[in-house]
């Protein structure tokens, strides 16, 4: 268990938390989420110990053990794979070099004899000899084949070096696990065996995402940062973001008794209960659900951007065909014999193993990018915006203010400053900020202004490459129910399975031997079918 007790952090500018008292309890995941800025990040360093507060103070028992997802991808270059995985649980790997070092020894000594048995002894209490089947098993888990187990980490690749420290967090059943951004970097099937992986941990987890779906399935709380205060609610992300919209509207409203607000409250609930998963954690955070009162609901304090896409004009019976598309870079062949046709009203989700792959596609649709061979052809009654997953080049003039960028790409009725300041401030670029310059935009504060030219351009068509990297929850949830409303055409893709499910009408899998065109297949039902298909596979290769 983790006990924060006054934790307070001071800066000189500001004050990021204040008095916060909280317990992380064995056998519960906590969802830490806020806006982007707010110091989730942050509190994970001061849990962690690597950050001292202000005031206040973290405590464990002595003999509990926490683990950390390291972010330096290049800290381990020297190490073997499976070695990177074992030394996250320190001791244990300090013991195993202490002891072989030992062993080595050409003048073994009684006193050798006497420290190694020692050594022994502690590492069988530490489960050492099951340390490299578990690193294996953990590797295999997030797609490490085991010819890659005995390689230097400098020889692998960024994201598979991503799964390797993943893999090294999770080792030897800590006690306490902090996860910052988990699942970025990760593969759909490697996301789901981590679900698996912590809805079955039996220790603390205390983990970080923008990953709305990930979070919903793992965690049994949800951490609030906001105005710097960390409050703790019981249930995952959908109940806390529904229930706090609800509390708002029960308390906007003067006039309903308090008994019709419980009322509401209670079906709420029940609700959520009902509808929980079978994992563990979902039938803890049912029994907890019940014993909510209205008093453990609150209302949110966190703004949310408009986003809003207007089509100028319908799109006629054609949008767009593509035929035979191919691209190699480098030596490599990115795509090949890619071929597609999309109708009015498509709104399709692009996947695949490489995302290099998907990125090439879509520059080639909207004409940034030559193919080796193969056509598109748009519909005449379409017009398209586009958000690059790299927006670098849209913000080339750094020295530009926020407003005169956007300027750029407004209707002559709407390039007056009231106008846009008013666009801008309902995307939360509020007051003076629109006065910023786009050279300090953090990522997410450019695709916000990325979603505003969009917005603006009216066009029928949208064509996004992972819309939801580098934006907070609250933006996303925002895109997400625009997209859903919006009554034009979209081509996109994305990592946020929530984000894909409730939008696409039609999935696209791009693949090294051309595309498995899903028509009219929601994103559960082709993740469905994958998986029965590779059952079949394996049951062949028997």
């Amino acid at each position: 268990m983790i006990t924060v007790s006054d934790v307070s952090l001071q800066f000189p500018d500001r004050k990021l938390f204040d008095e916060v008292n909280l317990q992380f309890k064995p056998g519960n995941c906590y969802g830490l989420i806020g806006a982007n800025g707010a110091g989730k990040s942050t509190f994970l360093k001061i849990l962690s110990g690597e950050i001292s507060p202000s005031t206040g103070n973290v405590s464990m028992a002595t003999d509990e053990r926490m683990a950390t997802l390291k972010q330096n991808h290049y800290d381990y270059e020297d190490q073997t794979v499976l070695d990177t995985v074992i030394m996250g649980h320190k001791r244990l790997y300090d013991i195993m070099q202490e002891k072989n070092a030992i062993y080595m020894k050409a003048d073994f000594s009684d006193e050798d004899g006497i420290k190694v048995a020692e050594l022994e002894g502690e590492f069988a209490e530490l489960d050492g000899w099951e340390a490299e089947p578990e690193a294996a098993t953990l590797l295999q888990g997030l797609g490490i084949s085991e010819d890659l187990h005995y390689l230097k980490m400098s020889e692998l690749s960024g994201g598979q070096k991503v799964k390797v420290l993943l893999a090294q967090a999770l080792f030897g059943k800590p006690d306490a696990l902090l996860l910052d951004e988990p699942t970025n970097g990760l593969d759909k099937k490697s996301i789901e065996w981590l679900e698996e992986f912590l809805i079955n941990f039996q220790n603390t987890v205390i983990v970080v995402s923008h990953d709305r779906h990930f979070l919903n399935k793992v965690c049994t709380h949800m951490c609030d940062v906001d105005f710097g205060k960390i409050k703790l609610y019981v249930g995952n992300y959908d109940f806390w973001l529904e229930s706090s919209q609800l509390a708002a509207k029960l308390q906007a409203d003067q006039n309903a008794k308090k008994e019709e607000k419980v009322k509401e409250l209670q079906e709420f609930i029940a609700r959520f209960s009902a509808n929980a998963s079978k994992s563990k954690q979902a039938t803890s955070r049912k029994k907890t659900l019940e014993k909510i009162t209205l008093d453990d609901i609150q209302p949110s304090t966190r703004r949310y951007p408009f986003v809003g896409f207007e089509p100028e004009r319908e799109i006629g019976n054609d949008l767009l065909r593509v035929e035979n598309i191919s691209k190699t870079i480098d030596g490599k062949k990115i795509l090949d014999n890619i071929s597609f046709s999309l109708n009015k009203d498509d709104k399709v989700a692009f996947t695949g193993e490489s995302d290099i792959a998907l990125t090439t596609l879509f520059k080639i649709i909207m004409g940034e990018m030559e193919p080796d061979s193969g056509t598109i052809k748009w519909g005449v009654t379409t017009s398209q915006a586009y958000l690059p997953k790299d927006t670098t080049a849209e913000f080339s003039d750094g020295k530009l203010t926020i407003v005169d960028w956007l300027r750029q790409y407004a209707s002559k009725e709407e390039s007056d400053n009231t106008f846009l300041r008013s666009f801008l401030g309902r995307m939360l670029f509020s007051g003076e900020e629109v006065m910023k310059e786009v050279s300090v935009l953090s990522g997410g504060e450019k695709v916000r202004c990325m979603l505003s030219k969009m917005m603006l351009s009216k066009a029928n068509v949208l064509v996004m490459d992972d819309p939801t990297n580098h934006l907070d929850l609250e933006s996303i949830t925002a895109l997400n129910n625009g997209l859903i409303a919006f009554k034009g055409s979209l081509l996109f893709s994305s990592h946020d399975h929530q984000f894909i499910q409730t939008i696409a009408n039609r999935i696209i899998e791009v693949t090294p031997n051309g595309v498995v065109d899903r028509a009219e297949t929601t994103y559960e039902d082709f993740l469905e079918n994958e998986t029965v298909q590779k059952q079949i596979a394996e049951l062949y290769a028997k």
